[in-house]
This record gives structure tokens, sequence and C-alpha cells, in this order.
């Protein structure tokens, strides 16, 4: 995944989040209001970006204040800024740039998948829990998958894909997931099975 789908995943979230007409809705998925999901993946994507500029070791500690008081409009600007900070550390990083996550040391494309998946996912808890009509580019979530869930079916809709994989939806003749991670270490460090 790079910078440039980074910044297509944000724009699509934040058309979807400019139609919210009420920050305080709840979103069962993360257990929060609209607003505190919007602060939770400016946080993230604030997060990847300062982790991958920081290298192997990490910035652990940093944690994004929520400013909910500020209106979900300037919660939306400030998740479309992250964005582009993350885009823009991911572009001028060095192939051999790592970053630090629980999950693994991330490269550059791992820092970007995972920003586009807490857009593409959140944004779409969101929605689901308000009841809104939003579909994913299926572009996008495809990208998602192919860099942090390798092992994830490749003969179906993309979005309904990561959506299973994420557990959050269900995909027939597959079992339910409840339990889930993603391998955001460089495809080339992947075992061939599926984290858990």
């Amino acid at each position: 995944m790079t910078g440039a789908e980074l910044r297509r995943a944000a724009a699509a979230a934040r058309e979807l989040l400019a139609t919210v007409p009420d920050a305080g809705a709840r979103v069962p998925a993360l257990d929060d209001d609209v607003a505190g999901v919007t602060a939770h993946v400016t946080g993230c994507l604030v997060w990847y970006a300062q982790d991958l500029a920081a290298g192997p070791e990490g910035a652990d500690g940093f944690e994004l204040a929520r400013r909910r008081s500020a209106g979900l409009p300037e919660l939306v600007r400030q998740q479309a800024a992250a964005a582009e900070v993350l885009a823009r550390t991911v572009e001028g990083a060095a192939p051999s740039d790592r970053g630090r996550h629980d999950w693994g040391r991330p490269d550059a494309s791992g820092f970007a998948a995972m920003g586009g998946a807490e857009l593409l996912l959140h944004t779409g808890d969101v929605a689901d829990a308000l009841g809104l009509p939003w579909t994913p580019p299926a572009d996008l979530a495809d990208a998602v998958l192919v860099r942090l869930f390798p092992w994830a079916p490749r003969d179906t809709d993309p979005v309904a894909a990561l959506r299973w994989v994420t557990g959050r939806g269900d995909l027939p003749g597959l079992e339910p997931v409840g339990s889930w991670r993603w391998h955001c270490s460089p495809l080339e460090e992947w075992d061939g099975t599926r984290p858990g």
C-alpha cells in the first residue's frame, strides 16, 4: 500500500463522516461514539507515522489527546491531516526503514496498510452503527488485504473479505473469525501461517 492509496482511504472516510448527523452516536464495534472512533483513528495514524520515523525502537508512550469538544468537523480535519502526515512519512521512508508495532516490525508499506485498515474498517463501523450506506473502495480494501492479511481469501469481494478477516462479517463456507491480527512486517517475512 502506498501514500497515495492512504490518501484515498482518508478521502473515503471523510466523505462518509461528513454525513454523520450526531457525533455522539454509539459505535458498538469500538464501544465508543463517532467522535471517539474518529479520534482513535487519528491517533493511530499519527502513532504509525511517529513509529515509522522513530525506527525499530518505536516511540512508546505517545497518545493523542481526544479532543471531542472540538466537534466532529474538526476531528475529521485532524484525521485528514494525520493521514497526510502518515502518507508523507511513508513516501519519505527508505526501503530499509522499519518501525515498531506490537505485531511486528513494519516497513513503510506496512504502516500505510495499517493506516488504511484503520480508516476503512472504523469508518465502516461508524456507517454500520448509524445505518448509513457506505462501502469502502474495493481496490483499497484489496490493497489492505494483500499487505496485512496475505492468508485472506482472494476469490471473493475484497470488502467482504476484509470484514471477515477482522471479525466484522461472514463469508460463505468459512468459519467466523473471533480473534484476529495482521501481519505488518514485510511480506517476505511471512511464514505462510495465519497469526493468531
